[in-house]
C-alpha cells in the first residue's frame, strides 16, 4: 500500500457498563504524532437504571481528550473541577504531575435512560512539559472553528488546519480534526508529520485505498486525497511524534521510574480525593 501504511483494528476493551474498541497502541504502532491511546465508544444505549460508572482513577505526564457525539458524561476530579461533557465540546485534562478524575451518569439521565457515543484520546506530554501543575480546560461546542467546502465539513478540534486554528491548548505539534463528508467528497490529506484516519460512519477511500469504518488507518507521506464513499465521519489525528514512551495502565511517562512512583502514589492516596466522588475508586492493578 502507498497511501496507508497501516489499518490497526481496534480490540474490544470491557470497562464495566460496555465496551470500547482500542484502535491505539498497538505494537506496530505504539503512537501517531504525540497521540499514544484512542478508544471509540457507543452507541450504546443505557435503559432507565444504567449509565457510565468509572471510579475515580489517576494520570500523570499526559493530557486526556474527551469528545462525544451523543448523550453526556459528568466529569469530576482532583482539582475541584465537577460539569457534564456535551457532543461538540473539547474538554483536555491535563494531568502533568499527576490527577485523578472519574467519569460517571448524572441521576437525572440515569432515571431517563440514553445514548452514548463519543471518542477519549491521550496525548503524551513533551518531556520539559510532563511534571506540569495538573489543570483542565473546557472548550465549548460553539467556540471549535469549522471549515466548509464541496460538501466536507471539518472541525479543527486542536491544532491549525485549512487556515482555521483551533484555541484548544497544546503542548507540541498536535492535530486533531473531525471531518463530516457527503458521498463522493473530498478533502486534501491534512499536513502533519505524522497521521492517522479513523471512521466513525461511512467509508472513507485514500487515494485508491480503502480506510474502513472503526479502525484507524495510519497514513504514509505519500498520500494526497480523502474520499467519502456514502455519508463519511472522521476523526484525524496527528502531529510530530515524541520519542519513546513508557505506558502502564493509566500511567505514560518519558522516565519508567516516574511510573514506579505513580504506582506507590496511587497506592498511598497522594493523588488526593475527587471532591464528591471520593467513597471508591479504582485500586492499582495487580
Amino acid at each position: 500500500m502507498d497511501s496507508i501504511k497501516h489499518i490497526l483494528k481496534p480490540r474490544e476493551k470491557d470497562i464495566g457498563e460496555f465496551s470500547v474498541r482500542r484502535a491505539l497502541p498497538f505494537i506496530k504502532q505504539r503512537s501517531i504524532g504525540p497521540w499514544i491511546f484512542f478508544d471509540h465508544f457507543g452507541p450504546v444505549d443505557f435503559a432507565p437504571g444504567e449509565g457510565m460508572n468509572v471510579r475515580p482513577h489517576p494520570h500523570i505526564n499526559l493530557a486526556t481528550v474527551t469528545y462525544l457525539f451523543e448523550g453526556e458524561i459528568y466529569h469530576r476530579d482532583t482539582l475541584g473541577n465537577a460539569l457534564p461533557i456535551h457532543p461538540g465540546a473539547i474538554n483536555l485534562m491535563v494531568a502533568g504531575k499527576g490527577i485523578a478524575h472519574s467519569e460517571r451518569t448524572r441521576d437525572e439521565l440515569r432515571e431517563t435512560g440514553y445514548r452514548l457515543h463519543g471518542l477519549q484520546l491521550w496525548h503524551a506530554l513533551p518531556e520539559e512539559f510532563e511534571e506540569v501543575e495538573p489543570a483542565f480546560y473546557h472548550t465549548p461546542a460553539a467556540d471549535i472553528p469549522s471549515v466548509e467546502t464541496d460538501g466536507v465539513t471539518v472541525r479543527v478540534m486542536m491544532g491549525t488546519a485549512f487556515g482555521a486554528t483551533s484555541p484548544v491548548k497544546t503542548f507540541s505539534p498536535n492535530l486533531y480534526l473531525e471531518a463530516d463528508m457527503q458521498d463522493g467528497a473530498t478533502m486534501d490529506v491534512p499536513q502533519a508529520e505524522e497521521l492517522g484516519i479513523y471512521v466513525v460512519k461511512g467509508e472513507a477511500d485514500i487515494d485508491g485505498e480503502t480506510a474502513p469504518i472503526n479502525a484507524m488507518s495510519v497514513l504514509n507521506p505519500s498520500a494526497k486525497v480523502i474520499t467519502a464513499k456514502g455519508s463519511t465521519r472522521l476523526a484525524i489525528i496527528g502531529g510530530a511524534p515524541l520519542g519513546k514512551r513508557h505506558l502502564w495502565w493509566n500511567f505514560v511517562s518519558s522516565r519508567k521510574e516516574r511510573i514506579e512512583q505513580a504506582k506507590e502514589d496511587w497506592k498511598n492516596g497522594a493523588f488526593g480525593d475527587v471532591p464528591g466522588d471520593s467513597e471508591e475508586r479504582i485500586p492499582l492493578p495487580d
